[in-house]
């Protein structure tokens, strides 16, 4: 059944409706590495998503790509880096003296290479890197978004729109 929402794309009463900022959809997606083909997540083996757009819900690059799509729409989107999370930033990858590391992350913690850490910021927020090294005198972060530098296939099949 095909719903029309009270904001959506003009046309003709018969036509779908059309995804727009602020929509509420429910839909099948799945990303993917373009080069290997690796899945980072795919929903069309599962239950389909159910979000609203502009809420954090889904990544603004691929929020973009949803805009203007109808009710029953199956696209894919070939994204560059730069279109998606942008290029890898060499000077994201930080080292910190071990003193530093365990000062924040305390002591006794039991992270191993590639593990995503959490650090406290000074207004209570909280931003992460992963773990790429750790030794008695230092840790070394990489703070890129993981897909950073990444071409992407993003598969999405829109199966309603409030």
């Amino acid at each position: 059944m095909n719903t029309r929402s009270p904001d959506a794309a003009p046309g003709d009463a018969g036509s779908p409706a059309r995804v727009l900022p602020g929509s509420y959809l429910t839909l099948h997606y799945r990303l993917s590495l373009a080069d290997s083909g690796a899945d980072v997540i795919n929903t069309f083996v599962e239950r389909p998503a159910t979000l609203p757009l502009g809420l954090g819900h889904m990544a603004e690059p691929l929020e973009r790509c949803l805009i203007g799509l109808a009710d029953g729409a199956h696209q894919v989107f070939e994204l560059e880096p730069e279109q998606a999370f942008g290029p890898r930033n060499p000077d994201l990858v930080q080292k910190l003296s071990r003193a530093t590391f365990d000062a924040n992350i305390g002591p006794d913690a039991d992270y191993q290479p590639g593990d995503p850490v959490e650090f406290p910021t000074a207004d209570g927020g909280r931003f992460a890197g992963v773990l790429k090294e750790l030794t008695d005198q230092h840790a070394l972060f990489d703070f890129n978004h993981p897909l950073a530098g990444q071409r992407l296939r993003f598969e999405v099949r829109i199966l309603g729109i409030l």
